[in-house]
């Protein structure tokens, strides 16, 4: 019997229950040989991407990326995640989180790099056969082969099953003869291995095989013309009898979208974690250009309104980086305790990353947006020279903006993360009902005025935390109430509600990694990153604010209305926070430090 041996939090449980500090990991508590590969995944950025990213995004040398890929493969980096029997590293899931936020700085080749080591890879990892295993991991973890994932179609869209590539048996029985079109394939024009997705017969599900490109049957279009990403390798492929041994077949007959739905969750996470290094290598280039740039004799990083910019860019970076690796220590508890369990490891990684799906689906969508926003600061700092193809930021701004429709569009994702809670709550998963109604009571009682101990540090914060969840419960509940099965159809109002958890998370998490930073470094080291969450939690409390306003006015009417926005008023009440003062001490103590220096 499989059984979890931590009394840990479930996926999604952040909104109604409180995490003590040290129960979180954060960033600071890498121990060194994970800082040494970190240290030597930058070196290798360093070396071989950095000095050659304009032949890189030229694509006029067809065999540079495959050479850079193969040069990662000697050095182990594409195999943290693969056992040590498979001739990986097997590392842990928080440590391949590292590799992905440092990677992320790598332009072009953190799509290639993405592509390879997680979609192209996991899937094998987690639902092959030994066999398969044997035969194909060695390879894809020393970079001999490159791999590549298949899944989606000209028609299909965000309706990843309704794809139309199908696979027939042979008459013998031995093969399956693959044929339709898949497109916007990562790593294609290189690849190796191909995980593609097709129907056999009249199946309602996707089934998966793994396709080598010796078996045959298999072209392409041209590499795509795109907007940022452009060293990396993007390809239709077409498959006209691809002949596939039934031993090829990944897991079982129609197990297909359960795998791509699984392994998606991961690469949301780890998309999260992806973004982090090149939001932090643009805010270090931002604050060393408005350092050097000189306006009526002084440099441009004197004025309030670059270091406002300069200061949010760090902020929500930081904030960024403090719920990614939250959930992914999550993540990795689960794996642990079910391993202990008894459950074998494999399974053990899809049930972990299973649970906490929602939290990657937030990792996703915050991580996403957070770097587009730094990127287009990072512009603004530049001012006219951000503009030109010479400076860094307009390869920063364009390769950013892929991250939003990856792995599922921001929207989808939304859409998703909040599903997933009314869903686990119908099904007794999170007893979220109760609570939700104990808030609507409390709406219509007088409100208790308890004195908070403001000495305590992060106390009147947490009591904010606390009510933020309320708005969360007030307006989902009464939404789940109100539209019952409805209620996924009204996708501004899911987007909403979305919204309010993805804030209560982000702020939440950042107050925790701060509490448990200042228990190892004393209150006054962590100065900056106390301010940095105390003016996170300061906007977020006005964005659920906005945010649960416009359901509130989307599905209520009268007396009803009335009350829930008096309850609205009460729960997101918050003392003013001199943010324009805090940004300009956190901007200070960057340009004075010449970088990023909170990571």
């Amino acid at each position: 019997m499989n059984t979890i041996t931590k009394q840990s939090i479930n996926g999604g449980e952040f909104l109604i229950k409180e995490t003590e500090a040290q129960e979180i990991f954060i960033f600071e508590e890498f121990n060194e040989e994970q800082k040494m590969m970190a240290q030597a995944c930058q070196d290798f950025i360093d070396t071989e991407i950095t000095p050659n990213v304009e032949e890189i995004d030229s694509m006029k040398n067809p065999e540079i990326i495959p050479n850079i890929f193969r040069k990662a493969g000697d050095l182990g980096l594409l195999g943290i995640a693969v056992p040590q029997e498979y001739g990986g590293m097997g590392m842990s899931f928080n440590t391949s989180m590292l590799m992905a936020d440092i990677i992320g700085s790598a332009g072009s080749f953190s799509t290639t790099y993405g592509a390879h080591t997680g979609i192209g890879t996991l899937p094998i990892l987690y639902y092959g056969t030994e066999e398969q295993k044997a035969k194909y991991l060695p390879k894809l973890a020393t970079g001999e082969w490159a791999a590549c994932y298949c899944l989606t179609e000209p028609d299909a869209g965000s309706d990843a099953n309704s794809g139309k590539t199908k696979a027939t048996l042979t008459a013998d029985g031995k093969h399956y003869l693959i044929n339709g079109q898949k497109m916007w394939i990562s790593n294609a024009g290189f690849a190796d291995i191909f995980i593609v997705f097709a129907k056999i017969e009249d199946d309602k599900n996707l089934t998966a095989f793994v396709v080598e490109k010796g078996f045959g049957g298999i072209s392409m279009n041209e590499e795509e013309k795109k907007m940022g990403i452009k060293g990396s390798s993007t390809r239709q492929v077409f498959f006209n009898d691809c002949k596939v041994p039934v031993e090829n077949m990944l897991s079982d007959r129609g197990n297909g979208f359960k795998i791509a739905v699984n392994i998606l969750n991961i690469g949301r996470i780890k998309l999260g974690a992806g973004i982090l290094n090149g939001a932090r290598e643009v805010i270090s280039q931002a604050i060393k250009y408005s350092t050097e740039r000189k306006q009526f004799g002084v440099s441009i990083n004197t004025f309030g309104a670059i270091k406002s910019k300069l200061a949010e860019m760090a902020i929500r970076t930081y904030v960024s980086e403090s719920l990614t690796y939250r959930a992914g220590q999550d993540i990795e508890d689960r794996i642990n305790d079910l391993v202990s369990g008894g459950m074998e490891d494999a399974v053990a990684k899809l049930k972990g990353v299973e649970e906490f799906a929602i939290e990657c689906a937030i990792s996703k969508v915050h991580g996403s947006e957070v770097l587009d926003y730094v990127v287009d600061q990072g512009v603004q700092v530049y001012g006219g020279m951000g503009y030109s193809a010479d400076a860094p930021m307009e390869r920063a701004y364009r390769d950013a903006r892929i991250v939003r429709i990856y792995e599922g569009t921001n929207e989808i994702n939304r859409m998703l993360m909040v599903g997933m809670v009314l869903k686990r709550a119908m099904k007794g998963e999170i007893n979220l009902f109760e609570p939700a109604m104990a808030v609507s009571q409390e709406l219509t009682s007088v409100p208790s005025f308890e004195t908070v101990d403001t000495s305590e540090l992060f106390a009147a914060e947490k009591e904010v935390i606390k009510k933020l969840k309320k708005v969360f419960l007030m307006v989902g509940g009464k939404a789940a109430m109100a539209l019952q099965d409805k209620i996924e159809s009204e996708q501004e109002i899911m987007m909403n509600l979305a919204d309010v958890m993805i804030e209560i998370y982000a702020a939440e998490s950042a107050i925790l990694r701060t509490e448990k930073l200042v228990s190892m470094k004393g209150e006054e080291a962590c100065k900056n990153q106390i301010a940095m969450s105390q003016v996170y939690l300061s906007t977020a409390v006005d964005k659920i604010n906005a945010a649960a306003k416009e359901a509130i006015g989307s599905f209520t009417k009268g007396d009803e209305q009335k009350v829930m926005l008096m309850g609205l008023k009460r729960f997101t009440k918050m003392d003013l926070v001199d943010t324009k003062t805090l940004r300009r001490e956190i901007a200070d103590y960057m340009i004075a430090k010449g970088k990023y220096p909170f990571s």
